[in-house]
Parts: structure tokens; C-alpha cells; sequence
């Protein structure tokens, strides 16, 4: 009697022990996926406000002062890419996590995050996402996290047009995506 309670009593610590664990890996996996989301959608406000700007305004960049030989080292540069630009828009992107959703795959159980608020007015099918205040602000919170600790790395990636920008940032360089190499390109 005495060696089945003591064995009882030694499954359940067992299954307890394993139960945490379980939750402890599932909030690992969630947290990763909300900095991948708001990588992945940080890239994407980024590139939409990027292309907003008429590609012929320039800034003339480089130094006004005037060399011995009466030349000055000035170079123009699209405004768009320009580094003033660029550390103006980090300020204000991650505001723009309110017009995403979060959506669950049915089949990995991995979330990826959507945008829910149309840029150009039509409707969009929002069946599949959550939307939730608690879902937008983790969002935002974790990209204004990822912006302000790889400020100088999103400069470099948006400074000239570059070609998967989500994947060589969110993946590559800053390792916030384990498994966005597995997504497909239009998903966040």
C-alpha cells in the first residue's frame, strides 16, 4: 500500500514536472513567434513607406565644407533611403502594429501576424485573424524592442534596395525568426 502511494505520488511529480516544462517551451514558442511577427511587420511598414516617397527627391548628403583644392564632397542620394529618412520612420513604425491581427496556423499551431486595416480602403477578409488589444500591444512592444536594439542594422538593410529584407534581417542577421526560411514570402 505504502509503495503505491510512494509511486503515485512520484508519477505525479513526474507529470507536473513535465506539464511546466510543456508551458514553459509553448510561451518560449510564442514569444519567438510575436518578435518574428514584429520583425516581419516592421520590414513591411518600412518597405510600404519607402515606396510612398517619390523616388525623385533627393538629399544631398557629405560634407559642405570646402576641400584645399575648392571641391566639396557632396553626393545626392534618394530621400527615401537617406539616414534621416530612415531613423524618422523607426519612430513612428511600430505604431502601425494596431493594423495587424494575429492568425493561427491550424495545422503548426505557429502564429504569424496579419494586416488587419486596409491602406487603400478595400475590405479585407479578416476571418482568420484575432484582433485584441493584448495582441497589438505585445506586437508593439516587441517591435519597438527589435527597433531600438538593431536601429543601425534596419538602416543598413533600408539605406539600399535590397531584396528579402524580412528574411536577411528577421532571420539572418538578428536570429528572430527560426522558422520564417520555412514561410512563404507574403506572410508575416
Amino acid at each position: 500500500m505504502r509503495s503505491a502511494h510512494l509511486v503515485l505520488c512520484v508519477l505525479a511529480r513526474t507529470y507536473l514536472l513535465l506539464w511546466l516544462l510543456g508551458t514553459i517551451a509553448e510561451g518560449a514558442r510564442q514569444g519567438q513567434d510575436i518578435k518574428c511577427g514584429a520583425c516581419r511587420a516592421l520590414v513591411d511598414e518600412m518597405e510600404w513607406a519607402i515606396s510612398k516617397v517619390d523616388p525623385k527627391k533627393t538629399i544631398q548628403t557629405g560634407s559642405f565644407r570646402i576641400n584645399p583644392d575648392g571641391s566639396q564632397s557632396i553626393r545626392e542620394i534618394p530621400l527615401a533611403r537617406s539616414e534621416g529618412h530612415l531613423l524618422d520612420l523607426i519612430e513612428d513604425v511600430c505604431e502601425r502594429m494596431k493594423d495587424y491581427g494575429e492568425h493561427v496556423d491550424p495545422n503548426s499551431s505557429r502564429k504569424t501576424y496579419i494586416r488587419v486595416a486596409s491602406r487603400n480602403g478595400e475590405p479585407m477578409d479578416l476571418s482568420e485573424a484575432k484582433l485584441d488589444s493584448t495582441v497589438t500591444s505585445s506586437l508593439k512592444f516587441a517591435c519597438e524592442t527589435i527597433a531600438e536594439q538593431n536601429e543601425d542594422e534596419i538602416i543598413e538593410f533600408f539605406s539600399t534596395e535590397t531584396d528579402n529584407v524580412k528574411d536577411k534581417l528577421c532571420s539572418k542577421r538578428t536570429d528572430l525568426c527560426d522558422h520564417a526560411l520555412k514561410m512563404h514570402h507574403d506572410e508575416l
